[in-house]
Parts: structure tokens; C-alpha cells; sequence
């Protein structure tokens, strides 16, 4: 099968795969992206009693016969919906802290705070907790996001707050999400007076203050709470169809409007 669009067939392959009548062999072609995700998937199946035999990320077998066995399990926080409060943090100069995630996850979109850094945040990584303070500047950055596609357009939105352009590489697999997100994102900027330069796999942003708009969500969870960011920073900016968000994130807005007050 082919891993260049979205590792979430293969977990869904992985997680049927032990209720086959025979063993099931699975190999990728080309390039797995998001491929942290296979990570987490393969050990969620072990703990529940399934055991994967992996070669890298190009060949998985799972032997018949196995079943899972039901056990307490304990979820830690999404990094997905972290990064917007991550980069709430980056694009006004605040504190944020995210307990319950940490140094042991596993979790490749937690990526972003690597490319925070970068652009000149402080972070800090507990085992229990990630703290990121916001500068006084955000830099310009220049980032592959091909194994975190999800926290893309987190970037995107914030970008144009940086002191020079930002690049967003490794997001052609983002296209074929809720919505065609580097497509759907780079509208939304261009709608704010803001310069993009797209093409199938990158997107750069260069700075600028985004004029107030209403921003269509394309009823994508992902667009709509990347750009509610902007409105940290710019005044009248509203969200079309806010209502989204609840396919990950129902209390979203309530969330960041709590920590807006003491960001």
C-alpha cells in the first residue's frame, strides 16, 4: 500500500489485522508520512496483547490468532490540539504550560516545539508538562513537517508575525485532509493582505500584519482553530462555522479565550 497520502490506513490495516484467518503481511511503498503515528499505534497494540513484527517502516507482519486483551489505559494529551496553545504562546510573548505531556511522549507533531525554538522561543520539556514562553520577536523559520503534518497550517497562521519568511516543507500529504489545507490556508492569508508563495509541497509566508476578515473554515477542525490564533494579535478577526473544532476539540474557543485573558 502506499504511505505518501496517510498513515492512518496502514493503522487502520495494523489494528484489524489480527482477526485475518491467516497472518497479514503489509508493505509500504514510497515514503511513510506521519510515520510517528505507526509508532503509536503498534504500541497501543502491544499493550492490549498484539504483537507487530516491523522491518523499519517498509514491512509489518502480524500473525493470526491474536487477540486483544481489555486493561486500564491511561491517554495522555493530543500534541495536535496542544500546538495551537504552543503557539499561542509564540505569536503574543506569553507562558503556556500543557500538563500531562511530556518527555516520554512519543508523539511526532510535539516536532513543532523543535521549530519553535528555532524562531525563538524558550521551551521547556518535563516528563510531566511542556512550558513554552513566547519572544518579543518570532524569527523567520524554515521547517520540514513531513512526519507532522497536522500542526502545518499551526504554523502557517502564525508565520506572518515572524521578522522574515517562514517555509512550511513536507506538506503535500496535508492536501488530502478535511480540507486541501495548504490550499485552504494560503487563501485565508492572501483574503488578510498577507504574501504567500505556494507550491505542491511548501508554503512560504512572509510577514505582515493580517488585515481583519472573516475566515472561511472549510469545515476543516485544523484551519479553524490555526487561525483563530491571528485573533490573539488582530483585533475583529471572526471564524466561519466555528462549530468544526468539535471533531477534535469541542471546547476549543472556551479554552483559548481562558488563556488569552492571562497570556
Amino acid at each position: 500500500m502506499q504511505g505518501n497520502i496517510s498513515s492512518q490506513f496502514l493503522s487502520a490495516l495494523l489494528m484489524a489485522a489480527p482477526y485475518a484467518r491467516r497472518d497479514v503481511s503489509l508493505e509500504v511503498e514510497g515514503e511513510l508520512v506521519s510515520a510517528p503515528y505507526i509508532g503509536l499505534t503498534l504500541d497501543a497494540m502491544e499493550t492490549f496483547g498484539v504483537h507487530v513484527e516491523r522491518e523499519g517502516d517498509r514491512r509489518f507482519r502480524i500473525p493470526a490468532g491474536q487477540r486483544y486483551r481489555g486493561r486500564a489505559y491511561g491517554i495522555e494529551p493530543d500534541a495536535s490540539g496542544a500546538s495551537y496553545f504552543f503557539a499561542a504562546a509564540a505569536v503574543t510573548g506569553g507562558h503556556v504550560r500543557v500538563p500531562g505531556l511530556g518527555t516520554d511522549s512519543a508523539q511526532g507533531n510535539l516536532g513543532l516545539l523543535d521549530v519553535l525554538e528555532e524562531m525563538g522561543c524558550t521551551v521547556s520539556r518535563k516528563r510531566d508538562a511542556i512550558d513554552v514562553w513566547g519572544p518579543a520577536q518570532l524569527h523567520a523559520g524554515d521547517a520540514d513537517f513531513t512526519q507532522m503534518g497536522d500542526v502545518a497550517t499551526t504554523l502557517m497562521a502564525i508565520a506572518p508575525f515572524a521578522d522574515g519568511a517562514v517555509t512550511i516543507r513536507g506538506i503535500a500529504q496535508t492536501h488530502y485532509e478535511e480540507s486541501d489545507r495548504p490550499v485552504a490556508a494560503a487563501t485565508e492569508l492572501r483574503k488578510m493582505g498577507i504574501r504567500v508563495e505556494a507550491e505542491w509541497d511548501s508554503v512560504t509566508v512572509y510577514p505582515g500584519l493580517p488585515r481583519p476578515t472573516v475566515v472561511d473554515t472549510y469545515d476543516d477542525h485544523r484551519i479553524a482553530m490555526s487561525f483563530a490564533l491571528i485573533g490573539l494579535r488582530v483585533p475583529g478577526v471572526a471564524i466561519a462555522n466555528p462549530g468544526c473544532v468539535a471533531k477534535t476539540f469541542p471546547s476549543f474557543f472556551g479554552e483559548l479565550g481562558r488563556i488569552a485573558s492571562v497570556t
